[in-house]
């Protein structure tokens, strides 16, 4: 089954791309992130998957060797319509999920819970989620260590974009600075050319 698009898409996919994160590189503060998640939850895969227009991108992942997959497949995609945790205990009995290729394919993912990537003005960009191919849930810890390694994302995304617009600035800061200089530097040779000027003529007039 495909997930229904939010209400807000067009609204969440814009601050998606403000972000500018999608298919940059691998970065440790996120990769710590997912590792730490694998391991409270005690699974075999853990990802930060950002949902795009049409598909799923992976900012950091443990045991998924694709960066993305397309976003018709998705469970975060579900999960993104969701205000909590979004948990599918087994996938083969889920009428949403059963017939997914990667729940029938070669990974036979079971398991999945996710907790959206919700910003400070309330979208959801994808999620931290973890995954297995074995049915279970989620102890009352692990599910509560989820969502709050969930806004440790969201908290990075944030600095990371913050950062960016502060180079950004302080880059604009420096050309306005430089195009500042050389109109001064323009003004005062402009002001030799005529004072030179004003020199020749009081000179030939005497």
């Amino acid at each position: 089954m495909i997930a229904p698009k939010p209400k807000n898409e067009c609204q969440r996919l814009n601050i998606l791309w403000q972000y500018e994160v999608l298919d940059t590189v691998p970065e440790e503060v996120f990769d710590d992130l997912t590792d730490l998640a694998a391991h409270i939850c005690e699974a075999p895969i853990a990802l930060i998957s950002l949902v795009d227009e049409d598909r799923q991108w992976f900012k950091s992942r443990v045991g998924m060797s694709k960066k993305e997959t397309s976003r018709d497949i998705s469970f975060c995609a579900h999960a993104i319509l969701n205000d909590g945790l979004f948990i599918v205990s087994d996938a083969s009995k889920d009428p949403r999920f059963k017939n997914n290729p990667l729940v029938t394919g070669p990974q036979k993912i079971r398991f999945y819970a996710g907790a959206p990537l919700v910003t400070p003005d309330g979208h959801a960009l994808g999620t931290l989620c973890v995954l297995d191919s074995k049915a279970r849930t989620l102890r009352p810890e692990q599910a509560n260590a989820l969502r709050v390694l969930a806004h440790h994302v969201v908290s990075q995304l944030e600095l990371r974009r913050h950062a960016k617009e502060l180079a950004a600035a302080r880059k604009n800061s420096d050309q306005q600075r430089i195009k500042l200089e050389r109109a001064q530097a323009e003004i005062a040779r402009l002001r030799s050319r005529v004072g030179r000027k004003l020199n020749i003529r009081a000179a030939s007039r005497n």
